[in-house]
């Protein structure tokens, strides 16, 4: 399990001391990554339970996931 998304960065503003020009940087969230296969294990949907609703997560036939309540 990978406990972040490489393409999920935020932008800081940094400006080095020996120039006067900000730059820009991208530095990673960490955040908690699942893969879908560890999450669905052979299904194509999950119930997830939010705040006593419970909500749908699905596979499409085209591979995407679609989020219904």
């Amino acid at each position: 399990m990978n406990t972040h998304n490489p393409d999920d960065f935020r932008f800081r503003y940094r400006r080095p001391e020996a120039q006067t020009q900000l730059r820009v940087e991208r530095v990673p969230l960490s955040v908690r990554t699942l893969t879908s296969n560890s999450l669905f294990q052979g299904e194509h949907e999950i119930g997830i339970e939010h705040h006593g609703a419970l909500y749908r997560l699905k596979i499409t036939r085209q591979g995407k996931l679609i989020l219904n309540k």
